[in-house]
């Protein structure tokens, strides 16, 4: 019987198989696409790969997204059926803090509940970062469960590896940036017409922004890997993700470029509607935990 329980919101972009095979209890987010005037509301529970790629399609074909946080309700319903379910100690993450106030509606509703069930208690992690970033800290967490680790010795563990996990994210088309607020109008119609390329990290505060630009995607895979020859996984996780919205073939160049340089099979998957949507189709992605800082090289 596990120590404590590992719980996060959907912005993890875990896949469902590993979700369940893992025991993770996960609170899903929900997002919307405009078609022709109507707006339908989607859960961000997708089971199949099948369903990532169409979302991302639906995308290229003229559908505008919206995404929404979880408040405060969905977050008090997910604890209060954890603690229904017997549940005491849990290790529970949200979506960074630079993004959106998630944690505090975590740490607000998990409050409330401890009130109803004192046996309850919920640790709330602040991953200052998102999508697999974030899920990198789930599986961190999980295998400090495995183990038999206590909930306060895994929370403070994931906690210092957070500023570690290095992000280099490559957008294609920047229209979807600029909607979400990341670049201007301007920047967005220069660089689509240029080809140019930005590449977005998070910062120390968990926030998004452009750490450098680059002319097309050629260049921008050139980049992640000159970063990563200047100082690549930390030996003592060898942990290396690379996401994509729907861009198999960037995603495997950077794997393949991965497994034969540094001895390392990272963990590929597609990226999740939620922050999907704010990327845009045609994106990719790599990171890793590294022994210095977040773009401190």
């Amino acid at each position: 019987m596990y120590r404590f329980t590992v719980s996060t919101d959907s912005t993890c972009d875990l896949y469902h198989d590993f979700v369940v095979a893992n025991d993770i209890k996960l609170a899903p987010l929900t997002f919307m696409l405009e078609h022709d005037g109507t707006m339908e509301e989607y859960l961000d529970n997708f089971t199949e790969y099948g369903q990532y790629v169409e979302f991302y399609q639906k995308l290229r074909a003229g559908c505008m997204p919206k995404t929404s946080k979880l408040n405060y309700e969905a977050h008090y319903s997910h604890f209060l059926k954890l603690a229904e379910e017997g549940a005491q100690d849990v290790v529970h993450f949200t979506i960074s803090s630079g993004l959106a106030n998630t944690w505090e509606n975590a740490e607000q509703a998990a409050a409330d509940v401890h009130k109803l069930y004192p046996a309850f208690r919920v640790l709330v992690i602040d991953p200052l970062t998102a999508t697999v970033g974030q899920g990198a800290l789930v599986r961190l967490a999980v295998e400090c469960r495995n183990r038999g680790m206590g909930v306060e010795e895994t929370a403070e563990f994931v906690k210092s590896v957070r500023l570690h996990i290095q992000h280099f994210i490559v957008a294609d088309d920047l229209q979807f940036l600029k909607r979400g607020g990341r670049i201007s109008a301007t920047a967005a119609a220069v660089g689509g017409m240029l080809k140019v390329k930005p590449i977005i990290s998070f910062d120390h505060e968990g926030k998004l922004g452009v750490i450098d630009k680059v002319m097309g995607t050629r260049k921008a895979i050139s980049y992640i890997k000159k970063k990563m020859e200047t100082e690549g996984p930390d030996p003592a996780f060898n942990y290396v993700f690379v996401v994509h919205t729907d861009n198999e073939p960037a995603a495997e160049e950077l794997a393949e470029y991965v497994r034969e340089t540094f001895g390392i099979e990272p963990y590929v998957s597609i990226m999740g509607p939620v922050i999907g949507a704010h990327v845009g189709p045609g994106a990719f992605a790599l990171g890793y935990i590294s022994k210095s800082l977040r773009n401190e090289f």
